[in-house]
């Protein structure tokens, strides 16, 4: 898959987080991505409706780029985890991060689980991941991140384009730029620290700049200043984040972020900031995946 070379300025992959993490953010989310005003969606597949909405999701493929949302923190794994995951449960994020940096996780482990997302993302859209990130940027952690390299490269060891992988950090002029949540980003930037590298070293492709952390204003002013500031310093392959959606009790059952997400659904809905600048890459692959290393070239 390449970008086109006349896209000029149209660097920014927008990506929009959790689906199916409720019947209103699938839905918003799928409205979205028929109107191919987002780049992709990434998916939790741990859930119990993953099975329903992954099906839905696998019709949204000639649209928009389909990925994988990692999840270590919500509800229960996919399969055995005795040292994280207590009677079945994963941990918060709090937990989860105070393990990943004191190197307490067992990678094993953690690439077991890591394993079975993807296989069953596969089993339910008929295809790989184009793209992988992480439900509370788990992925990018150490020892998650580890966990996550050799899973990829033997789940996409027959040769083929690998997924790209969402590095949640950006350049430290870039962070400072923008308004809205610094000092979320900056702790996001810390703990992301030789993710990069880490990519670039297993020849699996990853963004140029990334944007999207905001303090989570609930109006639609709000987001569209956090759209604008997601412009500033944008470089190369920029990968905005957004969590559009429905809010409902299923939503808030499982996520604190419910007003803010029917805001940027609004907001995502009508012509934006963004909206000149989104880049739809084409599936010119044999197998219909995204060569994410051609796309960057045709950016640059």
């Amino acid at each position: 898959m390449s970008a086109s070379r006349d896209n000029g300025s149209r660097n920014i992959i927008l990506i929009a987080d959790d689906f199916a993490i409720s019947e209103g953010v699938s839905a918003g989310i799928t409205r979205l991505g028929e109107a191919r005003r987002i780049s992709g969606t990434s998916a939790l597949v741990t859930l119990a409706r993953w099975p329903h909405d992954g099906l839905h999701l696998a019709g949204l493929r000639p649209q928009i780029a389909l990925g994988l949302h990692v999840n270590l923190t919500l509800g229960p794994p996919l399969g055995p985890m005795p040292r994280l995951a207590l009677e079945a449960r994963l941990p918060t994020i709090g937990t989860l991060a105070g393990k990943a940096l004191a190197r307490r996780l067992d990678r094993h482990e953690v690439e077991a689980e890591i394993s079975r997302q993807l296989v069953r993302f596969t089993e339910v859209t008929g295809s790989r991941p184009d793209f992988i990130d992480g439900h509370q940027h788990v992925h990018a952690m150490p020892v998650v991140r580890e966990a996550l390299i050799s899973a990829i490269l033997h789940f996409y060891r027959d040769g083929r384009c690998k997924p790209l992988v969402r590095v949640p950090a950006d350049a430290a002029g870039s962070l400072l730029s923008r308004a809205g949540a610094r000092p979320k980003a900056m702790l996001l930037a810390g703990l992301s620290a030789g993710f990069a590298k880490a990519l670039a070293a297993a020849r699996i492709p990853a963004n140029d700049g990334f944007a999207g952390v905001s303090g989570f204003g609930s109006s639609t002013a709000h987001v569209r200043r956090d759209l604008s500031s997601a412009l500033q310093g944008a470089r190369g392959l920029h990968l905005v984040m957004c969590h559009p959606g429905v809010s409902s009790e299923e939503l808030a059952a499982l996520d604190p972020i419910t007003t803010r997400r029917a805001a940027e659904l609004e907001v995502l809905s009508h012509d934006n900031v963004l909206t000149p600048r989104i880049c739809h890459p084409r599936r010119d692959s044999a197998d219909g995946s995204i060569d994410w290393h051609c796309v960057a070239a045709g950016l640059r």
